[in-house]
């Protein structure tokens, strides 16, 4: 599941398109902490959607790796991904993050159900 997912996302950052990523819930929402001891910002679906597409724009052409993975599951219908997420163009690391995924599964399809980012430079 998740390595379809990864996919998706390269295909998103060279082609600019979202489309295949947007795999959220209605109730979806990501924390995104940036630094120190600042409270998160939390984005809704719609936020998050909006800001992935401004954020691939900018970044086209970049590559995003997810490294260090790790996906346990909580049980058959939930699991949890880890990894840190590099954003790389030209082998210079323009962003990097630590990020958590719920995913529920949901009418036979992996869906994110929250996400916790934390950006790391």
């Amino acid at each position: 599941m998740h390595d379809e997912f990864i996919r998706d996302w390269n295909f998103a950052m060279s082609s600019g398109n979202t489309s295949s990523v947007e795999r959220m819930t209605e109730d979806y929402y990501v924390a995104f902490f940036n630094s120190g001891n600042e409270k998160p910002i939390i984005f809704t679906k719609q936020e998050a959607i909006n800001g992935m597409e401004q954020s691939v724009k900018h970044f086209l052409g970049a590559n995003k790796r997810f490294e260090n993975r790790v996906i346990p599951l909580r049980n058959n219908e939930n699991a949890v991904v880890f990894y840190e997420q590099l954003i790389v163009k030209d082998e210079e690391v323009l962003a990097r993050l630590f990020t958590i995924e719920n995913w529920r599964l949901i009418n036979e399809k992996w869906m994110i159900i929250r996400e916790t980012e934390e950006s790391i430079i």
